[in-house]
């Protein structure tokens, strides 16, 4: 099955799996985003760093569902 498994399929992998990581680290150093743009929003409450977070994994969820759907379309043309 890997062989029919398309780049789109590994790029989406590799972008959720990069979102989910990103969405993990920020609750455990929320700073980093300051420390990465020099950009401080809320002023240190972290507020942006919850609503950034919830987007973080909404956004892995959907990316890592359209790679779900690669693969049963790859399952299904090797059928």
């Amino acid at each position: 099955m890997r062989k029919n498994l398309s780049r789109r399929f590994w790029s989406e992998i590799v972008l959720a799996s990069f979102t989910g990581l990103l969405g993990l680290i920020t609750p455990v150093f929320p700073d980093w985003i300051e420390a990465v743009s020099g950009w401080d929003p809320d002023q240190h409450d972290g507020s942006v760093e919850r609503m950034i977070v919830v987007g973080l994994c909404f956004l892995s969820i959907a990316i890592f569902s359209l790679a779900a759907v690669e693969w049963r379309r790859a399952a299904l043309a090797e059928s």
